[in-house]
């Protein structure tokens, strides 16, 4: 184990920010650019965020597919459940709940309260009683949403940290494509059972959490915060290094772990939402939340509430195919959703949210048009099919954007302390939009309609500034140095800065380019 907890980097010039090696730099270093130059034969000089990181990761060799790499999936599946619960259909208190007892126990409660929701919404008889059931199965789903993306994020490798948060937001699709099915099916069942039945099977996921989740380990990250440093140490040997005692990852991690994870910190106290506030820290943290909850939840997105409305405009008119076309949105969005989480360790997040939300804004623009022709009609089947067309690719970008980096920009915004509180703050705030989407859009889209859409086109342009302006790189950056990114004066500059690597023919780091 490392002797002495790792400084972070020191801030760089200008010039060392330069994002490409050039040979007329190289020539005005120390070392000759001749004597350079054979030093680099036969390598590759790469830019990476983190140096440290680049060359412990290269350097780890967790397999794929060992018997502890399936372990650590397994417990990526339980809070991928989670969310399947969440996707299937969240209070301040619940993040006190998975501070104080651990992830696993917020977990465990948030299944019980949908498990308790769910018996009395589907043995309801009476509206109020429904609406009681369904109050507390919204309070469990907020416990989910809190502790579950908070223990994926924390038990993840560092290069497999964007693709299993990411999945388990995924796992909403786990739970709504089944919805959507089975609410199609069942819409031929002449009785009550013809809702009641969608409701049971909300339970399915949940279940599968209760039996299975303290089968798998707690996090490190909190082990470390609540003075379990041992059990944290073996948890990174055995699921980040496959057992190698010496790996150069574990140490990185553990002397990160060391210097950044309070053992005194706010989550010690229930009622202790400052550090969110009242620094500069945690001020820039706290803006990739908001943003993040904003935009996830009304970007257009929110449209896909009313696909039956929006599809009967676009010329759907029975039942029996809206539900159908509800289906397949569904399918194409998930093939999205995972996509994009398949790819986002390979992909800077900051790019991918500029780039996804300007092309949403474009998409929805398309449909916007298409719908004014169909409204003076003037409309062929073929502007019909394209207005479907653009709805339907709309949800596949946004998907793609946003869907596992709605999980993935607030846990890494937030640090171990402060996770918690901030997914909580985060739950409210996307909540709030929820409301609005919910009592709001279908007042737009009856008193305008297609005009509605023109509201999204421009706050998507809005938001892809602000992305451009505020937006905090994260992808190749462990969540301990990200600490160092949000104390500087400018953190949006700061998670730009890169290093230079060499790298062998084999793959293996054989030093940072300044360093020959």
């Amino acid at each position: 184990m490392p002797s002495a907890p790792i400084e972070p980097a020191p801030v760089e010039d200008d010039q060392a920010k330069d994002d490409v090696f050039h040979a007329e730099q190289v020539a005005g270093e120390t070392v000759g650019y001749d004597e350079k130059a054979a030093a680099l034969s036969g390598r590759n000089v790469r830019n990476v965020y983190n140096a440290d990181l680049y060359e412990a990761v290269q350097n780890a060799h967790l397999p794929r597919w060992g018997k502890t790499t399936m372990q650590f999936y397994f417990a990526v599946f339980v809070t991928f459940c989670c969310s399947c619960a969440n996707g299937y259909d969240g209070s301040l208190f619940t993040a006190f709940v998975s501070d104080r007892w651990g992830r696993r126990v917020g977990m465990f409660c948030g299944a019980w309260f949908i498990t308790i929701g769910m018996i009395i919404t589907a043995a309801s008889t009476t509206i109020p009683v429904f609406a009681v059931g369904r109050f507390i199965l919204g309070f469990g789903i907020h416990f989910m949403t809190i502790a579950a993306p908070s223990y994926t994020m924390e038990i993840s490798p560092p290069h497999w940290r964007g693709r299993c948060t990411g999945l388990y937001n995924c796992g909403y699709y786990g739970g709504a494509i089944p919805a959507a099915a089975v609410t199609f099916g069942c819409n031929f069942l002449q009785s009550n059972w013809s809702w009641r039945v969608p409701l049971i099977l909300q339970a399915f996921a949940c279940t599968i959490v209760i039996l299975f989740v303290f089968t798998i380990p707690e996090s490190p990250r909190w082990l470390m915060a609540n003075g379990r440093e041992e059990e944290a140490i073996e948890y990174l040997i055995k699921y980040h290094a496959a057992g190698d005692r010496n790996s150069k990852l574990v140490q990185l991690e553990l002397s990160e772990f060391r210097q950044h994870i309070a053992q005194n910190g706010a989550d010690k106290r229930w009622w202790d939402y400052r550090p969110l506030v009242f620094t500069h820290n945690g001020r820039w943290r706290m803006a990739q939340v908001l943003m993040m909850s904003i935009a996830g939840q009304f970007s257009g997105n929110g449209l896909s509430y009313y696909n039956t409305v929006i599809y009967k405009q676009l010329g759907v008119t029975t039942v029996s195919m809206q539900l159908a076309y509800n289906l397949l949105y569904n399918v194409v969005a998930a093939i999205g959703a995972f996509s994009g989480a398949f790819l986002s360790d390979r992909m800077p997040r900051r790019k991918v949210l500029i780039s996804g939300t300007l092309i949403c804004a474009g998409l929805l623009a398309i449909n916007a048009g298409l719908q004014l022709v169909i409204g003076k009609g003037m409309a062929s089947h073929s502007v019909y099919a394209g207005a479907l067309a653009s709805y339907f690719l709309f949800g596949f970008v946004f998907m793609f954007s946003y869907t596992p980096l709605q999980a993935v920009v607030p846990t890494e915004a937030l640090e171990t302390t402060i996770r918690a509180k901030g997914l909580a703050l985060a739950g409210v705030v996307s909540g709030c939009m929820g409301f609005i989407n919910t009592f709001a859009g279908p007042i737009g889209l009856a008193n305008i309609g297609y005009r509605y859409v023109w509201v999204f086109v421009g706050w998507d342009t809005f938001e892809g500034l602000m992305w451009y302006l505020f937006g905090v790189e994260s992808q190749g950056k462990t969540l301990e140095e990200l600490n160092w990114i949000y104390d500087q004066p400018n953190p949006v500059k700061a998670s730009l800065k890169t290093s230079e690597v060499v790298v062998a023919d084999d793959g293996t780091v054989v030093a940072g380019a300044d360093e020959l």
